[in-house]
Parts: C-alpha cells; structure tokens; sequence
C-alpha cells in the first residue's frame, strides 16, 4: 500500500481510493473535525493533502475569499485534488502545491490562519525540521491541528512528536478529542 519511491510510509497515489470515500466521511467527517477551525477569507493549508479529502471540504468552508494550499509530494495526488475541485467549481480558490520530503517549500509570504497535518507527520523523515517549517508558514495566533492515527503511532513516539512541535516554537494549546487519532491542537 506504500509508495516505497519516498522514506517512510507514503502512501501511494494508487490507492487514494481508500483515502477518500463515504465510509471515511462517515467516521471522519471534515466539517466536525476540522470546521470549528475554518472562517470564510481564511487561508488555511492542508499538508499532505492525498486526494483531498479535506482540501475539497477546506475550500467550501474558506469561501470565495479565502485559499486552501493543497501540499504533497505525489503529482498524482495533487492531480486528483485538481481534478475534484474544477468539477466543484472551487479551483479559484485552491493552490496545488508539488513539495518535496524534506522541505513543504511554499513561498514566504504564505500565511496560514489554520494548518491540518492528517495521519500524515510520522510520514516525515525529521519531524523535528517538518514542524519548524510547519511555524514559519502559520500566522501569530493561527492554528495547526496534528493527528496521527493510533495503528501507526504509538504513545511514545507521539509524545516524541509534541516535544518536538514545542521545540520548535509550537505551543499545544489542548488534544481535542473526536478527530480520529491522537491530536494535538497547536499555535504559533
């Protein structure tokens, strides 16, 4: 199921289809978890957006006004993201945005009101380096939610990746609970 073109476990393009169907809308649904987070005129990013699960959803919730970067490092992913947005009508206000493994390499003027890091951050080869990249691109007082999913995260190992996020200038603000994982809810 892993892409094994990148270090760790990517998940490949080719199956996108288990990331994004009704059963998962179901049990993760994008407007509970992330919807509390999101006004319209935001800008908000969605790392390692996959095929965009939560990027079509984001992109509602921003408005006309607002952007949502769609970041991976699979073309095929951010080609299926495009693809779902244009027959939605919200390519306007969506960036795609091809990143490398080690680097999420968006211009500096990016800003983020609100970042998603889904079952996404243990896929990083330094989540210490990703996290600190994570603070540069978010606004003073924007919000970053990070959540791991429990079948590849251990306790341990995501508490390595909080002390992490707070090294690199992230404060935890809480761990919120219902978002389908182990969560943390951080600030600039």
């Amino acid at each position: 199921m892993y892409n094994r073109e990148y270090q760790g476990d990517v998940c490949s393009h080719s199956h996108s289809f288990f990331l994004d169907n009704f059963i998962r809308k179901l049990i993760q649904n994008p407007h509970r978890i992330v919807g509390q987070y999101i006004e319209t005129g935001n800008t908000v990013i969605d790392l390692g957006c996959g095929p965009g699960f939560f990027s079509i959803a984001m992109a509602e919730m921003v408005g006309k006004e607002g952007k949502v970067y769609s970041v991976d490092l699979q073309p095929e992913m951010l080609d299926i993201v495009e693809k779902k947005a244009a027959k939605k009508n919200l390519t306007g206000r969506m960036i795609f945005h091809l990143c490398a493994q080690d680097t999420i390499g968006l211009e500096p003027e990016v800003k983020a009101d609100f970042i998603l890091a889904y079952y996404m951050v243990h896929e990083t080869p330094d989540h210490a380096a990703f996290l600190g990249q994570v603070r540069e691109v978010l606004k003073p007082g924007g919000r970053f939610l990070l959540v791991e999913p429990i079948f590849h995260v251990n306790r341990d190992h995501f508490n390595r990746i909080t002390r992490d996020a707070e090294h690199a200038g992230l404060t935890v603000l809480g761990t919120p609970p219902g978002k389908g994982g182990r969560t943390l809810l951080l600030s600039k």
